[in-house]
């Protein structure tokens, strides 16, 4: 997907948590571990949601750093079909660009993470000086990815004819 500012509406959400976190590495690491705690206690799987909120909040914290200044983690679950990332920062005029890096760079996959992980991620923003990022993950899978009931890969013998 390519990243565009836009605003998405939803219906009211089922479940929500927001938080402010310090911009910094421990911050980021505090925003990881409580969206697995929220969502394993909502009984949602966390996996794809614990790495975009990682990859989202640590470029809040290196990127979008402002001195005295929080970054805001909004987590929330729409009907129990689409979980909504939110990291919110105050760099507005910093807007993350999804970048290929060289194959030895230690950073700058971030975005392309997020865009593996997500379904839908994009950026909002204001009121200014703020800037939000955020990323969807439907939480109730597309038909056209489910594996059909009578297919099982491991079990499955193929019928060779007799020679």
């Amino acid at each position: 997907m390519n990243p565009h500012i836009t605003r998405t509406e939803h219906s009211a959400p089922v479940r929500q948590f927001t938080v402010l976190l310090s911009p910094t590495r421990r911050g980021a690491r505090l925003a990881r571990l409580l969206t697995t705690a929220h969502l394993g206690g909502w009984g949602i799987a966390y996996e794809r949601a614990a790495h975009v909120v990682a990859e989202l909040a640590i470029n809040a914290a290196v990127h979008g750093r402002v001195p005295g200044r929080d970054f805001r983690l909004d987590i929330t679950v729409h009907r129990d079909e689409l979980l909504r990332i939110e990291v919110t920062d105050t760099r507005a005029e910093q807007l993350p660009v999804v970048s290929t890096p060289d194959q030895h760079a230690e950073s700058g996959r971030g975005l392309l993470i997020v865009e593996a992980l997500a379904d839908r991620w994009g950026i909002d923003l204001g009121p200014v000086p703020r800037k939000t990022v955020w990323a969807e993950i439907d939480l109730v899978p597309h038909p056209l990815h489910r594996v059909a009931e009578s297919h099982d890969p491991v079990n499955h013998v193929p019928a060779f004819p007799d020679v």
